[in-house]
């Protein structure tokens, strides 16, 4: 029998057809992707017992860990790693694509993470590196803000926040540490550095309380940097303070108009301005390193009352105006523009 060539042929998939199913396997591998690949944040998430691999998608999708919560079920499913996600605390980053999330929720791995807090930092910089790392606002502003009995804050009042606090070192941490496990292990470092350098007996032959000396090293940090000019300049205010007259640094105005979110002017209106008011400002303006410190307790010997960074980065002292004027003029043109 000869074919009937009027027979419609079976030619496959119609072009629309075709078309639509390139274009799904284009936005699942897109939604593979990492959702932020150049960002260094991390998200802290928990994984309770019990969480479905759907709520797990949503979990992830809500914190701006995957690009899609149906892709994310696809994948565990393709995968076959849908039924081994694991419970547990991670931190997690959006930088990492669908298969490395999947990977690590199923090898259940705990995460440490490590967490640098500078010398010579602020507050307001060392609340956004928590932030960072994946801790809520609110998380870090409740542990900022509780009240810690401990020795490190002998003298401190009760009305001051934690400026100067947090002892600039690199620490290793467990995924499962809350904010405030953090900034304990900080207090433990500096309180262990006190004691280990005899810092109250250092700071109290130099007429200060431990807050006080804790204040003035935060200035002295981020006014030089190196041991011998740390202890001469520390000189420089003991020498001052002495005298009665105000410390003159220009980084404690500078900190005041950052923290009321002004532009810096010798003539700001802050008890912070040691150019217009004597004594020491009313608590620290950075983490003072254990260097700053350390040249509080046992300053450089001298009769200085002036010093300037000059434009070589050296830095100048002075015992008369009429001398820093001439130090100013001689070697600091460009800095001393500056306010």
């Amino acid at each position: 029998m000869q074919p009937n060539n009027n027979q419609p042929r079976d030619t496959g998939p119609s072009g629309p057809v075709i078309v639509a199913a390139a274009g799904a396997v284009w936005w699942y591998q897109q939604q593979l992707l990492p959702v932020s690949p150049g960002t260094t944040n991390h998200v802290r998430l928990t994984i309770e017992a019990g969480t479905s691999p759907n709520a797990i998608g949503e979990q992830l999708k809500a914190e701006g860990l995957i690009r899609s919560k149906t892709a994310f079920s696809v994948y565990t499913k393709l995968s076959s790693t849908e039924s081994t996600l694991k419970a547990g605390i991670y931190n997690l980053a959006p930088s990492e694509s669908m298969q490395e999330i999947v990977d690590h929720l199923v090898s259940g791995k705990q995460d440490t993470f490590s967490m640098t807090f500078l010398p010579g930092d602020t507050l307001a910089n060392n609340r956004k590196k928590l932030i960072d790392v994946g801790y809520s606002a609110d998380e870090v502003d409740a542990a900022l803000s509780k009240t810690y009995s401990r020795p490190l804050f002998a003298g401190k009042p009760a009305s001051a926040d934690l400026e100067g606090y947090i002892y600039g070192e690199t620490y290793e941490f467990d995924s499962a540490a809350g904010v405030e496990a953090i900034l304990n292990r900080t207090f433990d470092e500096y309180e262990k550095a006190i004691t280990q350098n005899d810092l109250v007996n250092g700071f109290k032959k130099q007429g200060l309380t431990l807050y006080e000396g804790i204040t003035l090293a935060s200035i002295i940090q981020r006014e030089v940097r190196g041991d011998e000019d740390e202890r001469q300049v520390a000189k420089v205010f003991l020498n001052r303070l002495e005298l009665n007259m105000s410390l003159g640094s220009d980084v404690t105005y500078q900190y005041a108009a950052k923290k009321m979110g002004v532009d810096p002017t010798p003539l700001l209106e802050s008890p912070y301005n040691t150019r217009k008011y004597t004594g020491l400002p009313p608590g620290p303006i950075s983490a003072p390193g254990i260097g700053a410190l350390k040249a509080v307790a046992n300053p450089g010997n001298n009769n200085y009352l002036f010093f300037l960074s000059g434009d070589d980065d050296v830095t100048y002292f002075a015992t008369t105006d009429a001398e820093h004027q001439r130090n100013i003029v001689n070697h600091c043109k460009a800095k001393c523009l500056i306010n």
